[in-house]
């Protein structure tokens, strides 16, 4: 069995200090062997820092399973890294980006079991002539490279009481109604619907659609948009043997009771679908792209400059990813996207 991929994410932030603890508690965990791509100085610098007793091993990704119970495979990278906690350096992008390429590389190879990604910070990115709106974008890049043809990644967020997925992420409340339309409430439901029976397991998924608008719409009287566009979505997913409810009114739809029935919410906008996922399930939900022809999950929280070298920042959320990375590449029963 192959390791799991893992990139520090911005170097200036907690990204190589979770990746130290996590791998500190490997044993108690019980967690999969992992990697780290990163340089192999900062990584031993930021131990040093935040007084992490860490045995570091420079090696290769074949080498990694052999080395990870006596200590933390590092794969460096061709570009050096300055350790500058809570800084964000320019200078430090070229090794951000490569750690992220070389992870996807390795995965689509079969040299990484799959990838887990630690948080970026896009200013230094676009700094330094990044030109992809954040991770998610990149990744459908190159795994669209790796194809021959462009793929739709689905976000999710993914926790021990909840899976959300939202139809629109990073735009405006205000633009949500007139982006939202119902082939994309159907793309991402079909990608979901699959993801689940080939990487979770789940035999018949279970899809609840949030609708739009209070109360879903309350039969056109609160907005149109759930019948013209949500409802019009879920008969086409009926219709092709997807169980697919709704639309429902998303403030009835996360309690216990209302969550036993369904495996995934559709949502159609981010804090529809972030605010109960984080609410439940803060320190360990986890960001998981679906739609890609490889595994990757990622920590649900940012960077924490704040906190970066100060041995305050919990691995938890990192340890979940690094679990669901390695459960979902268990489960894996065909190729996920081709």
């Amino acid at each position: 069995m192959t390791a799991i991929a893992v990139s520090c994410g911005d170097p200036s932030g907690i990204g190589p200090e979770i990746a130290i603890a996590s791998w500190l508690k490997r044993e108690e965990l019980n967690l999969a062997p992992f990697f780290l791509l990163a340089d192999p100085t900062l990584i031993e610098a930021r131990a040093r820092l935040t007084g992490q007793q860490c045995p570091i091993a420079v090696t290769t990704p074949a080498n990694a399973q052999d080395i990870f119970a006596k200590a933390l495979p590092v794969v460096p990278l061709e570009n050096m890294q300055v350790d500058r906690p809570g800084v964000p350096l320019a200078e430090n992008a070229a090794g951000t980006i490569e750690a992220i390429e070389r992870a996807v590389g390795l995965s689509l190879s079969g040299e990484a079991r799959a990838v887990v990604t630690c948080p970026i910070a896009k200013k230094p990115l676009y700094d330094a002539g990044f030109r992809f709106p954040g991770h998610t974008e990149f990744l459908a890049h190159l795994a669209a490279i790796h194809l021959g043809h462009e793929v739709t990644p689905v976000m999710m967020l993914a926790g021990p009481l909840l899976r959300t997925i939202p139809v629109t992420i990073h735009i405006g409340i205000a633009q949500v109604p007139l982006v939202l339309n119902t082939q994309a409430i159907v793309e991402i439901s079909r990608i979901t619907a699959s993801a689940l029976k080939n990487q979770f397991g789940i035999v018949e998924p279970r899809l609840a659609i949030a609708g739009l608008n209070p109360h879903a719409g309350e039969g056109g009287s609160m907005g149109t948009e759930d019948e013209t566009i949500v409802r019009p979505a879920v008969n086409i997913l009926r219709g092709e043997g997807i169980d697919a409810r709704g639309p429902l009114p998303a403030d009835t739809m996360f309690h216990a009771a209302a969550r036993a029935t369904y495996d995934v919410a559709i949502c159609m906008y981010h804090d529809q679908a972030l605010i109960p996922a984080k609410t439940l399930g803060f320190d360990d939900s986890v960001n998981v792209t679906l739609g890609l022809p490889f595994i990757r999950t990622s920590p649900d929280h940012g960077t924490a400059f704040d906190i970066a070298g100060s041995g305050k920042a919990k691995p938890d959320s990192l340890i979940a990813a690094l679990r669901l990375a390695d459960q979902l590449a268990s489960n894996r029963k065909e190729t996920l996207v081709t």
